[in-house]
């Protein structure tokens, strides 16, 4: 498959509510592989969700640019799928109509659609649960379900944001085995966002470890170890030499947490400016 990489140069975020402005991201900077997984993690807090959604096209940012390619992202496109912290299944639907419900909204036969759903219901192991709505099936049936509907659209790109957090410990782990034998069969790039350490090794080709707010990038670690991958790996002296790594940047970074008051920089009050503008644009425009 081929496609580009996703690249992000000096992007910042400034948020504002009431009179308040927060900034969450500032000069961050950073690639993402084409066909590899790459995991971001972060403290809490420090606008991983952000990123996924600046990336997907659902806002943009306050400075800097991200591209795919040469292009600069304009807004959402079909080249990538989104997969939430919170199930966005329609209680209404059964897992087949909530999997085939992208494809006819843009255009394509319900029959085709339903032949697309009901391969994938089967590569997703959830045959016989097909005509089952969401609250009558597992937690981690329904994030299948979700990455079938997120599959059926055939995207380059895969963004997802925390999809099993909320899950069992058991549950969890099987999903983790179970998305990382997936991307090893299609090898769709994908962005995946995490808080748990644990997950980002055995997931990733690549991490990006975030600073705490205002966000930039702390450090890139390369995760070498064989794929396919198995969770007999977390007892191996590489996998734990990793684990140390990552553990003690995203400590001196959640430690910053604990401090009070962040000095405003002349950066800082450009930022603020630029988001003033853009809000005053945004407000001539839809006069």
């Amino acid at each position: 498959m081929n496609i580009s990489k996703i690249k992000l140069q000096n992007v910042s975020k400034v948020y504002k509510q009431a009179d308040q402005f927060e900034i969450i991201l500032r000069n961050c900077s950073f690639e993402i592989k084409p066909g590899k997984l790459t995991v971001l993690i972060g403290p809490s807090g420090c606008g991983k969700s952000t990123l996924i959604k600046l990336i997907a096209g659902y806002e943009t940012p306050t400075m800097g640019s991200i591209q795919i390619g040469e292009k600069d992202i304009s807004g959402p496109g079909p080249d990538r799928a989104v997969v939430f912290q919170e199930t966005a299944l329609f209680p209404w639907m059964t897992l087949k109509d909530n999997i085939m419900f992208g494809p006819i909204q843009q255009g394509v036969s319900k029959s085709l659609a339903e032949k697309k759903s009901i391969e994938l219901i089967s590569k997703f192991g959830l045959n016989g649960f097909g005509d089952k709505f969401p609250h009558q099936v597992s937690g981690g049936m329904q994030r299948r379900a979700e990455l079938a509907r997120a599959f059926i659209n055939d995207p380059k790109i895969m963004l997802l944001d925390e999809p099993f957090r909320g899950l069992d410990h058991m549950t969890r782990g099987l999903m983790q085995e179970y998305y990382s034998s997936l991307f090893e069969e299609t090898h769709k790039t994908t962005l995946f966002v995490t808080s748990e350490v644990d997950e980002a090794i055995f997931l990733a080709d690549e991490i990006i470890v975030l600073s705490y707010k205002p966000t930039s990038l702390k450090a890139l670690i390369e995760v070498d170890l064989p794929r396919p991958r198995d969770f007999k790996m977390m007892t191996s002296l590489s996998y734990g030499k990793l684990k140390n790594k990552i553990i003690s940047l995203l400590y001196e970074e959640a430690l910053k947490g604990f401090s009070t008051g962040v000095s405003e920089s002349a950066e800082m009050k450009d930022l603020i400016e630029v988001s003033l503008l853009q809000e005053q644009l945004l407000e001539t425009k839809n006069d």
